[in-house]
């Protein structure tokens, strides 16, 4: 993949991973390890953090501020431009993030796990219920999905291969076990196979196909409109990251354990960028 040719490969990988991600239990009727499936989520919100604000916003603000001479020299004849850029740079990351709350807070969510649950009433059947139907759930996720796709897409477009790479990382760890977590759902909430199967499907083509959207459209705009997008989706990955990993931290039973997982994958995103920066993948001052 190199910067202006499409992201074909991130796309059809992405696709792929969300593929066997979602189609896993529904196939092969593998149970959910609520326990198992919890640590990875967290790693992964960790890891989605850490991108965020040591990947995706530094870059974002590189690309709108900019390192071009004509530039530097724009901004010191318009003195208080440079102030109004931050601004608006701010102002995209928190339209990401205030998208994904109004979609959480009109029923829309993101998040399968606090959609449903499992009980066993007194002749030992299970239960599942929801606040909201099926649809509205995948809705949610696929949102997210695209916005994911976003990220990649915009960072295809203005940034260097090894910060797309780094991006496209954090979004597939995250995305597993997400699409695994739709595919328990849906297999439990559809009387048809195929209607789970629609579900997944619908859920993985998201992101790849805004992948090259975002890709296309945004490739032969200037730096700050492909910032702003890059900003608005760093957006959408902190509400994600916290909102999936808040319910656990602050249940006293797994609020250690939830936190431990965090800050490990914060951790692994930091070595990952350590040992990039190491090796020279990432460029400074591009």
């Amino acid at each position: 993949m190199e910067i202006g040719g499409a992201p074909w490969e991130l796309a059809v990988l992405t696709l792929f991973l969300a593929l066997i991600g979602g189609l896993a239990p529904i196939i092969s009727n593998i149970k959910e390890n609520q326990e198992r499936l919890a640590q990875i989520t967290g790693i992964a919100a960790g890891i989605l953090l850490a991108s965020a604000l040591l990947v995706v916003i530094p870059e974002g603000f590189e690309l709108a501020s900019g390192d071009h001479e004509e530039q530097e020299e724009v901004e010191e004849e318009l003195g208080h431009e440079e102030e109004l850029g931050h601004f608006a740079m701010g102002g995209a990351v928190l339209a990401g993030f205030l998208m994904m709350l109004i979609l959480e807070g009109s029923g829309i969510g993101h998040a399968v796990h606090e959609e449903h649950h499992n009980h066993e009433d007194d002749h030992g059947h299970e239960h599942i219920h929801h606040r909201n139907s099926p649809w509205i759930i995948v809705l949610g996720l696929s949102l997210h999905s695209a916005a994911d796709g976003l990220a990649i897409g915009s960072a295809a477009a203005g940034s260097t291969e090894a910060v797309t790479a780094l991006v496209a990382l954090a979004v597939l760890i995250h995305k597993v076990p997400a699409a695994f977590s739709l595919g328990v759902f849906s297999m439990h909430e559809r009387e048809e196979r195929n209607d789970s199967i629609k579900d997944i499907l619908l859920f993985s083509l998201a992101t790849p196909v805004m992948i090259l959207l975002s890709f296309l459209a945004l490739k032969e705009l200037e730096g700050g409109t492909v910032a702003l997008a890059m900003l608005f989706a760093a957006g959408t990955f902190l509400y994600v990251a916290t909102v999936d990993t808040l319910p656990d931290i602050h249940n006293p039973e797994t609020g250690r354990r939830a936190l431990r997982n965090v800050l490990f994958g914060v951790l692994l995103m930091i070595l990952i960028l350590y040992g990039a920066d190491s090796v020279g993948l990432i460029e400074h001052g591009h």
